[in-house]
């Protein structure tokens, strides 16, 4: 079964700078970004952008030029991207909790003849430089704006093949192995953007007189009630990650949407904030929702703006998606999205419309000109629905491969189709929910056991506020299933009773053989589960 998506879009050949030229020329004195106080505006998010671009082009930097973002969500960072961008260079990020040995790797492979820093990181970036092509460091501060100082505000003339140019020189996770650096063209940044955008609004893009891209909201404002240039949102997925670059910053640009920046995850803050500036939509990855629910403003704060909540970086488990649910009520679209660095950002959404049905525990169908097919191992074949198999997508959004690997390039690119490396299950409908990470299977006396199963039956039992399972490597059985499991606030959890309550519903080659009661459970900065970390705990 190979499923399509419901609809098409026709995509403006353009450069990734028209996602803000665009925004900037729609929506003016909006408030783009608000933290701590300090507002910028679409207008001046763009008039810095453009400085920024003409101060990379006067320092040398120019098409095809990587340079390194190393910072938090900060307005700095958006002034930097979009600049880069407008520039005709490549942005490549980098997560500033990395330590120097990851980051100069990073920095190498990639390439990058500037960097752009924050005092904070500085330390583990000086650490990396002498093992880089970084010729220039510019941190956020005095220098970030003597950089800006004096250079002409409007857009640069600088010739883009959308087709060919990379905007982005993503990094892989890293949750299963070395990062890779994932070369993504101009034009599959607007296309995913305006995948995730349209989808989510009910637009069809538009370009206007100076090229800037545009919505038009075609959609029912009943069907779709958040309507373009009225939404407000609280960020705290890190734009240096794929979900933050598209998801967060882009279709929220394009959305004329108000983004409330939080550098720290404080339950409590976010609650407050989230009635202080009525949002109307919550984003993030499943442990953000997990802690939101378990906190007790969590059921007083007045929340009766928000419309809609999604979710990505990691399924939601079935018993959080129905706490969300009572909370927020039926109109409240609660949806779920898929991808990875590789497809750009997502290649499924959960429909937006009000009235469309949307399946729990599923990621959803294939957003615009999307396919999705899953496969047996070393199979090129579709599976029937209701088949695990390994998820293949193919459509627009999807990379131009690794950076200078072209064999692993080879292994997961296959007559157009990428590999994900995640085992999923079609239902009759085209719905795709998500198993596993095919790396995270164990196996154990030749049956195959998908961790997630065992994480939603802890996750649904009284008391466990988060839950993780991984093997133990055992010379007679191969993988013993292990559970690393979070109390929620309050609970007096008796592990072996717990364990005995899960492994009660389950066949006996499935049983957790242990489970361990921990403070909490190592996530990366997108929220997804550091598996390699609870296996090196077990070692």
């Amino acid at each position: 079964m190979i499923v399509s998506s419901p609809g098409s879009l026709e995509y403006p050949d353009v450069p990734a700078g028209a996602i803000l030229a665009g925004a900037a020329a729609r929506w003016g004195e909006r408030v783009a970004l608000h933290m701590d106080g300090r507002e910028l505006s679409y207008a001046e998010l763009y008039r810095r952008a453009c400085a920024f671009a003409h101060g990379l082009r006067a320092a040398g930097v120019g098409t095809g030029d990587v340079v390194a973002v190393h910072l938090a969500n900060c307005p700095e960072f958006a002034v930097a991207y979009h600049g880069i961008l407008l520039a005709g260079a490549t942005y490549s990020p980098a997560n500033p909790l990395l330590p120097p040995a990851d980051l100069a790797a990073q920095l190498a492979d990639s390439g990058a003849v500037l960097a752009v820093s924050f005092a904070p990181a500085a330390p583990a970036l000086q650490a990396a430089l002498a093992q880089t092509s970084v010729r220039r460091v510019v941190l956020l501060g005095d220098e970030f704006e003597d950089f800006l100082a004096d250079q002409p505000t409007t857009r640069p003339r600088v010739a883009i093949d959308p087709a060919r140019d990379l905007a982005h020189l993503g990094y892989t996770g890293g949750t299963t192995g070395r990062s890779k650096g994932v070369r993504i063209p101009h034009r599959n940044v607007v296309v995913n953007t305006l995948q995730y955008a349209c989808w989510g609004s009910g637009s069809v893009p538009k370009v206007d007189d100076s090229g800037g891209l545009w919505l038009d909201q075609m959609g029912d404002p009943g069907e779709y009630p958040g309507r373009l240039g009225t939404g407000v949102a609280i960020n705290l997925t890190p734009w240096f990650h794929a979900m933050g670059t598209i998801g967060s910053l882009n279709v929220s640009m394009l959305a004329g949407a108000t983004q409330v920046l939080h550098q720290r995850f404080d339950p409590g803050r976010y609650l407050a904030d989230a009635e202080k500036f009525r949002v109307t939509g919550m984003g993030g990855a499943p442990p953000l929702f997990a802690a939101l629910a378990a906190h007790p403003d969590f059921a007083t704060r007045d929340l009766s703006g928000v419309l809609g909540l999604t979710s990505g970086a990691a399924p939601l488990p079935v018993e959080l998606i129905k706490v969300l649910r009572a909370r927020f009520g039926e109109d409240a679209v609660i949806g779920e999205g898929y991808g990875l660095t590789e497809v750009t950002m997502g290649a499924t959404a959960g429909p937006a419309a009000r009235s469309a049905v949307r399946k729990i525990g599923s990621v959803g169908l294939p957003v615009y000109d999307t396919r999705i097919k899953v496969v047996a191992d070393g199979s090129e074949e579709p599976l029937p629905p209701g088949q695990p198999g390994e998820v293949c997508i193919q459509g627009p959004q999807v990379m131009l491969g690794y950076r200078n690997r072209p064999e692993e390039t080879a292994a997961v690119l296959v007559d157009g189709w990428l590999h994900t490396g995640d085992i999923g299950v079609l239902d009759d409908d085209g719905y795709l929910s998500i198993v596993d990470r095919k790396k995270d299977m164990l196996l154990y006396k030749g049956y195959n056991v998908y961790p997630r199963e065992l994480e939603e039956k802890l996750f649904g039992r009284p008391g466990v506020a988060a839950a993780a399972v991984v093997g133990r490597p055992d010379p007679a059985a191969g993988e013993l299933p292990v559970g690393f499991v979070v109390p929620g606030p309050g609970a007096d959890l008796d592990p072996e009773a717990l364990r005995a309550s899960v492994n009660a519903d389950l066949p006996p080659y499935k049983h957790l053989r242990e489970l361990h009661l921990v403070d909490s459970i190592p996530v990366s900065a997108a929220g997804k589960v550091l598996k390699r970390e609870l296996r090196e705990r077990l070692r």
